[in-house]
């Protein structure tokens, strides 16, 4: 099993969490940026830096990463072509993306992106406080708990 993390927008406190589950379960970890990060000196972890460009990321993540993988995202197309190709998927607040709420969570997406370009609304998600930190953990050891299972 293997856990990608989109690290160009994930939170630092969901990157160490994830890691703290790798160094416990022995699963690598691969960091996949557009631009270059600090690496964790952890054998597990590896870095991994695309060429610039839109969606250069996205695209690398979905080519190399199967089913049995998870990958830590918080962009909604993204974690769309993730889950038809087979792959878990899980926000860095707790939240499980699948097929069932892939339209949902896309049209709310959709939706908030227009009402930003109108100007009808701004800012971003709030800041990932104790709360989110124990829901992706929460979600994140249920997953890999999951995955174990399905793909030994």
């Amino acid at each position: 099993m293997r856990v990608w993390i989109d690290a160009d927008a994930c939170p630092r406190p969901a990157k160490e969490q994830v890691i703290k589950f790798a160094l416990k379960r022995q699963f690598e970890v691969l960091l996949v940026a557009g631009q270059g990060q600090i690496k964790p000196s952890y054998h597990l972890v590896k870095l991994i830096v695309v060429p610039s460009g839109p969606d250069a990321a996205d695209d690398y993540l979905v080519e190399h990463s199967v089913p049995g993988d998870l990958v830590i995202c918080s962009d909604v197309p993204l974690a769309d072509r993730l889950i038809k190709k087979g792959v878990a998927a899980l926000d860095p607040r707790g939240r499980e993306f699948d097929p069932q709420n892939m339209g949902e969570r896309l049209a709310v997406r959709n939706l908030f992106t227009d009402l930003r370009d109108q100007g009808q609304m701004s800012g971003g998600q709030a800041p990932h406080g104790d709360r989110e930190k124990q829901a992706f953990a929460n979600a994140l050891d249920r997953i890999l708990t999951r995955l174990a299972r399905e793909f030994p």
